[in-house]
């Protein structure tokens, strides 16, 4: 089989199709969340922070003499709570919305070994 042939039947299965559609939409998801927490959820949350540093923005949250800006981080942690509680409620839905696959009905029983074997007793009794 060649090389081209193999990655066709590799790309073409459902499972990196899904994993496709998933990433896609995930980055979308992202977007959506990133955009509630920094335009949003932060600005009402640290608004009267911001104003009582006289900071205009996250970003200027820094620890005084370093580089560290932990305005950055506090968003970042918010978007990191927003996304988990975002795919929770999701994935509570989704198991609530399956139903429980229906009860595979059991296979009749056959007849037991000792069945069978009078059965053949029988059978070589009556040919002789």
């Amino acid at each position: 089989m060649g090389f081209f042939q193999e990655f066709k039947e590799f790309a073409v299965k459902g499972n990196v199709v899904d994993l496709a559609v998933g990433v896609v939409i995930g980055g979308a998801f992202g977007k959506i969340v990133t955009s509630l927490v920094e335009d949003i959820i932060t600005p009402a949350l640290l608004t009267p922070t911001l104003e009582t540093l006289q900071l205009d923005n996250l970003a200027d949250l820094v620890i005084p003499g370093t580089a560290i800006k932990y305005g950055l981080f506090i968003s970042a942690f918010i978007s990191f709570i927003v996304v988990a509680f975002a795919l929770f409620l999701m994935i509570k839905g989704i198991n609530k919305l399956k139903r429980e696959a229906p009860a595979e009905p059991e296979a009749p029983a056959g007849p037991t070994q000792e069945e069978l074997l009078a059965e053949i007793r029988d059978l070589l009794r009556n040919k002789q």
